[in-house]
């Protein structure tokens, strides 16, 4: 007995349940043990109120216990008597578990599909009472509590239950059986001790669903979900605007620094969607891509460190404000993706790091568990409840926050157990190779949930080597993503475009080279935040020549990007061209737009994305060879490329001419497919973007003269520094 009583007041039973509540004595007889906080006197009564037993004071800090005349168990409630009132409430000790026999099984085997409704913190009604339910893997620690704001952050109060059989422990908190009460928004973490009684910094909750606002660390409890969704239309007809075949231009944004208000602090959820949505409409873009927005503790992470997979960050509002921000841009008709980072996670003392005291989500070798270049921890992708963890935290976005698409950071990190890594310093796998077969097997896993149960939705991967088949089905040994973005496209050509032109007739396979394996992989086409951070400088700030020459330089690259194979991707404030380098400290530099050239660079994307929706040709076979055909893609002492894109059923193909040379070229010859006119549709050296308005007005008539292969052929004026786009009709 005094074993125990001490255990309890040292927070460090290892079973609370087996001691704390009702329990028959050596005797047979009914002894109640409860533990509560700043209690007088503490009594047992009956469902009728009738006194049962009156409990002894066993120590001051609220441990009461008492030896009742009754040998058959009974339901009772507890009654304490405080400095400010007297109150009767339900033992949390005398509650049932709330995790069933399948949530184990389903937990054991790694096949939970949704075990964030069960592990975290959840306001529930449970046995007919209202409370707070908690659960915790934590497997081998020796003892395990709940503290927060409603027993101030004292062990003692909450130690949970074990279930040995998967290593979870949990307890269920009655309502009014805490000083104040306990509810939705209470603060709250895990008070862990280690297999030798070590006691470990307090945890915050690997499922908590929402989080405190950094600096401070706690999980939050939060409230059912009771969010009118107005998404209805939109989930049913998105898996058209998803597919392949469809116009798919993304914006790719950081909250924190898009827009910031007077003060430089950040717009909330709200704000952002009356302010982002209409604006991301206005551009033309058919996707908002967001970058991490699961909760993480240091800003200049930019969220690709997080320690809340669960939770929205508590930078920009709440969960329901988040839900808002994404019905409305259903509601707008924009579909929107998340970043999402599986690859590896923070040290911090209140993550996931030794979170039991062992290396419970990373691996204990270093070699296999530490990432060199981050500093981070890598997830054991061999344990089961690691990757059910993983891909539940996925998913839990597709179910709870209707998102649309889930783009993977860092794959190539976690395919490659040399990833960074020199001799030594790295385990080959059981055959000998640098394949990480377990991450490999969970992100076929991941794909294959993600697609047979969230129809419509896609994902994307973030994968910078030639792993063979990254969008290929998992049935043809693929990954399983829906697209896979095209690092190889964005370095030869922004390398090539860094170029002065004169130089770049010597380096003419840099942007031409892209289309040998442009139809390997389902591609999306990314100018993203890597690119314009870490002494990059902007995109703009890329382009050689004078003023002019570079903008000219710009709006030609962005018209062959959105006329080349593949979806779009395109980093905010590249639309107007920033100048300096992204700062995520704050805005963008929107006064910029005061200025011809910037407004020349937007309304030339608004064009661009409207030309790319519009057109079918330039979309619809955006991941099929079929779709395209190089006119001459051997000019290099002009530097000009010319290329075909089309449709599906061939009608109205479409011929793109880039000039990547200030020279303007007359009577210039090419082949094309088809007799007829050639009307010039887009030209981005036209006057309103900023260029010298050379072109061929409204369009040229074909001749049947030979040229290039091809029966017919046209002679246009190609402007300098430029790209134009005709149809042939």
């Amino acid at each position: 007995m005094q074993q125990d009583i001490d255990a309890i007041l040292q927070a460090r039973h290892p079973n609370p349940f087996g001691f704390l509540g009702m329990h028959a004595n050596a005797q047979g007889y009914l002894q109640i043990n409860c533990f509560v906080q700043d209690a007088i006197s503490v009594s047992v009564v009956d469902t009728n109120g009738k006194v049962v037993a009156r409990l002894d004071k066993v120590d001051e800090a609220g441990l009461f216990t008492k030896v009742t005349r009754r040998k058959k168990h009974f339901t009772y409630l507890l009654k304490a008597k405080f400095n400010d009132g007297e109150k009767t409430f339900v033992d949390p000790f005398s509650c049932t578990p709330v995790l069933g026999d399948l949530d184990i099984c389903l937990f054991n085997e790694g096949k939970h599909k949704r075990p964030y409704q069960k592990l975290g913190a959840h306001v529930i009604e449970h046995d007919g009472v209202k409370g707070v339910s908690f659960a915790v893997w934590a497997p081998n620690a020796s003892s395990v509590s709940v503290v927060g704001d409603f027993n101030r952050w004292d062990g003692r109060v909450h130690p949970l239950r074990k279930r040995v059989e998967a290593g979870i422990w949990e307890i269920f908190i009655p309502h009014n059986s805490c000083a104040n009460g306990i509810a939705a928004g209470n603060h709250y973490k895990f008070e862990i001790k280690d297999q030798y009684g070590h006691l470990l910094p307090l945890k915050a909750d690997p499922y908590g669903a929402q989080a405190q606002f950094r600096p401070d660390t706690s999980s939050v409890i939060s409230a059912p979900s009771e969010f009118d969704w107005q998404d209805d239309a939109w989930l049913n007809s998105r898996a058209a605007r998803n597919a392949y075949d469809a116009p798919m231009s993304i914006y790719e944004v950081h909250l924190g620094s898009w827009q910031r208000d007077d003060n430089n602090q950040f717009l909330n959820y709200r704000e952002l969607a009356d302010r982002l949505i209409p604006y991301t409409l206005q551009m033309g873009f058919t996707h908002i891509q967001l970058m991490p927005v699961s909760e993480y503790p240091f800003d200049g992470s930019w969220g690709y460190q997080p320690v809340g997979l669960f939770a929205p960050t508590a930078r920009f509002g709440s969960a329901q404000d988040f839900k808002y921000f994404v019905d409305a841009c259903h509601s707008a008709g924009l579909g929107l993706l998340i970043d999402w980072v599986p690859g590896h996670f923070p040290v911090d003392a209140h993550g996931l790091s030794r979170f039991d005291g062992t290396c419970l989500y990373e691996h204990e070798d270093v070699r296999k568990g530490f990432h060199p270049d981050w500093n981070t921890l890598i997830y054991n992708y061999g344990r089961t409840e690691v990757t059910n963890f993983l891909c539940a935290s996925a998913m839990h976005w597709l179910d709870n926050y209707h998102i649309d698409g889930i783009r993977v950071d860092a794959v190539a990190s976690m395919l490659y157990l040399d990833y960074s890594r020199k001799e030594g310093e790295w385990l080959p796998n059981e055959h000998g190779g640098n394949e990480n077969l377990e991450a490999v097997a969970f992100l076929q896993q991941f794909n294959e949930q993600l697609y047979a149960d969230y129809p419509g939705a896609f994902s994307v991967a973030e994968e910078s080597t030639s792993w063979p088949g990254v969008s290929k089905p998992t049935s043809m040994g693929g990954l399983g993503f829906g697209y896979k973005w095209n690092m190889g496209w964005m370095n030869d050509t922004l390398q090539y475009m860094g170029r002065d032109p004169i130089h770049r007739q010597y380096h003419h396979s840099e942007i031409s080279f892209g289309l040998v394996y442009a139809f390997d992989e389902n591609f999306i086409l990314p100018l993203s935040h890597d690119e314009v951070v870490h002494g990059k400088g902007s995109i703009l700030a890329r382009m050689p020549g004078d003023e002019w020459q570079r903008f000219a330089n710009l709006r030609a690259y962005y018209s062959f990007m959105w006329t080349h194979p593949g979806k779009k991707l395109l980093f905010m404030g590249c639309e107007f061209g920033q100048a300096n380098e992204w700062n995520f400290d704050q805005s963008l530099d929107w006064h910029l737009l005061e200025h011809g050239y910037h407004q020349g660079v937007q309304q030339l994307i608004k064009d661009l994305n409207r030309l790319y929706k519009e057109t079918p040709a330039l979309h619809q076979l955006d991941c099929q060879a079929q779709g395209f055909a190089w006119v001459d893609h051997e000019n290099a002492g002009q530097s000009v490329y010319s290329y075909i894109r089309y449709g599906k059923d061939g009608s109205n193909p479409v011929l793109v001419v880039c000039n990547f040379t200030p020279t303007v070229h007359h009577q210039f010859r090419l082949g094309v497919p088809k007799a007829g006119y050639a009307k010039e549709i887009f030209n981005s050296d036209a006057s309103i973007y900023g260029g010298s308005n050379v072109g061929n007005l409204d369009g040229v008539h074909s001749q049947a003269n030979q040229w290039q292969g091809f029966a017919q052929s046209i002679d246009i004026t190609v402007p300098p520094l430029a790209t134009v786009v005709f149809e042939l009709r």
